[in-house]
């Protein structure tokens, strides 16, 4: 079940897993380390403060939306949460400002993204968790020839994964969406790329250049530093995976006991 807890700073949990942390009156604070890689896909995605069209699969505490609406003012975001009580939840004790340009929807994400018009957005956020796995309908060829449609030339597609060594789900992914889009990165830190601890990483495709030297420095000036992964490196890290369909899609793995807990 979602909760709040309030002396934890807006802290978002459900079924015990962290997933938003808020701050209403800076809603440019990115707590977690997976939201400000994300923040860094979008920062680079137009010029500063130029308003954008996203989509947002999984919205948790709309931490992203927020903060495109304050970054980007003028930005129109749709917000796709298939949790209703979620939903109602964040709407009675982290309401949005007025004006914000987000309109959340309650619905199956995949089930959104295929009735999207053609190449309608500039960015597609992908950050769906069922409790602390990624549904198997979001991981297919399929699924990703559908973010690919509905972006628009040059767009960018950006999603929050999860997994360890061996990386089993994670090259499955890089297979599958490098037989989408031309360019891929993976941005994660450096201990979870070297297999000693499980955690997040984020995928980032496109069907233009991604400025992979932007990602890289914005990303090593972290807290907790990460790496950017682009070209013949990612080749050899994704190795001999391949890609998965609809029919043979899996879930992302279970974490670990305490892989992802509220210290």
């Amino acid at each position: 079940m979602p909760d709040i807890d309030r002396d934890r700073a807006w802290l978002l949990t459900v079924d015990g897993a962290p997933q938003s942390y808020v701050d209403l009156d800076e809603p440019t604070h990115l707590e977690f380390e997976y939201a400000r890689r994300l923040a860094h896909v979008l920062d680079n995605a137009a010029d500063e403060g130029e308003p954008l069209t996203v989509l947002h699969l999984g919205g948790g505490a709309l931490t992203l939306p927020r903060y495109i609406a304050a970054t980007r003012p003028g930005s129109r975001q749709d917000v796709v949460e298939a949790d209703r009580g979620l939903i109602d939840l964040v709407a009675e004790h982290l309401p949005l400002p007025e004006g914000s340009g987000v309109t959340v929807h309650g619905a199956d994400a995949r089930a959104w993204l295929e009735g999207a018009p053609d190449a309608s957005v500039d960015v597609l956020i992908a950050d769906v968790f069922g409790g602390s796995r990624v549904p198997a309908h979001l991981t297919s060829a399929e699924y990703a020839r559908e973010a690919r449609r509905v972006l628009r030339p040059g767009g960018i597609y950006a999603a929050n994964l999860a997994d360890g060594a061996p990386f089993a789900f994670l090259r499955s992914q890089l297979a599958t969406f490098a037989g989408v889009f031309p360019e891929l990165a993976l941005i994660a830190e450096p201990a979870v790329l070297r297999g000693r601890r499980f955690g997040n990483a984020v995928l980032v495709a496109s069907d233009g250049p991604l400025d992979t030297a932007y990602l890289a420095r914005r990303a090593a000036a972290d807290a907790f530093p990460a790496r950017v992964e682009y070209g013949a490196t990612l080749t050899r890290f994704t190795a001999d995976a391949h890609p998965v369909s609809d029919t043979d899609a899996v879930p992302s793995p279970v974490p670990p006991d305490g892989a992802f807990s509220v210290g």
